[in-house]
């Protein structure tokens, strides 16, 4: 919940010349609040930069007081969408249940869903990582087609705490997500306390893919260092 729509415009002018250097390959997705995917989309139109949101609802219209459907946001060009972040499930009371009928709804308007699974530090000091990260990805994945998605494993003890996960056993835990899809090529993200001083090293890791940023893709500087990484 950052950026009004001036305030996300400032921050394309000072992103978007650094990315000039970037190898074409690298897919950049910025998932704006719903108030400025409006004047983002006019702003990006013909870049290399596609647009996200951060929710969809499950049905096409109804009384859904304060969600947003799939035709909304394909109107203005939004590509993908992040479908069970953590803090849906923490605040919001977001279930595996309602994680899967927004994944289909995604697919059904031909968004991409971002699936986000991970575990609390609660659970991983029961050693439960495994048993609820399968848990998750079986209820979540239920008629999903896996040829369009991707999957973010965000670990929540480390989203903003600082406290990040080592590279090398997020690098595990992707490698378990991974065992349990259908289809091996699954672009598969790491998100928590993803910061420009540790991306170089989170992206060595053989079966990570790419990341999902939360506070530090609020400067264009620091989103670009990540961006950018080598």
């Amino acid at each position: 919940m950052y950026k009004t729509q001036r305030e996300a415009s400032e921050f394309l002018q000072g992103f978007m010349p650094q990315l000039e250097q970037t190898p074409q390959q690298r897919e950049v997705v910025l998932c704006a609040p719903f108030t400025a995917l409006s004047v983002m989309s006019t702003s990006l139109h013909g870049s290399r930069v596609q647009l996200g949101a951060q929710n969809i609802h499950w049905e096409n219209a109804g009384a859904y007081t304060g969600e947003i459907a799939g035709d909304m946001l394909t109107e203005l060009g939004v590509r993908y969408a992040i479908v069970g972040h953590s803090e849906r499930r923490q605040y919001f009371g977001e279930t595996d249940e309602t994680v899967n009928k927004r994944l289909l709804a995604a697919q059904r308007h031909g968004l991409i869903p971002i699936l986000c699974v991970g575990e609390t530090k609660q659970q991983r000091d029961a050693r439960e990582t495994e048993s609820i990260i399968i848990n998750q990805l079986t209820k979540d994945l239920v008629d999903v087609n896996q040829e369009q998605l991707v999957i973010a494993y965000e670990p929540i003890w480390a989203i903003g705490t600082g406290d990040t996960c080592e590279s090398s056993e997020a690098n595990r835990v992707i490698g378990l997500i991974r065992s349990q899809l259908k289809v091996a090529d699954v672009p598969i993200q790491y998100g928590g306390s993803v910061k420009s001083n540790n991306i170089d090293e989170i992206m060595a890791q053989p079966e990570i893919d790419g990341v999902l940023v939360g506070g530090a893709s609020l400067e264009p500087d620091s989103f670009a260092r990540i961006v950018n990484y080598q």
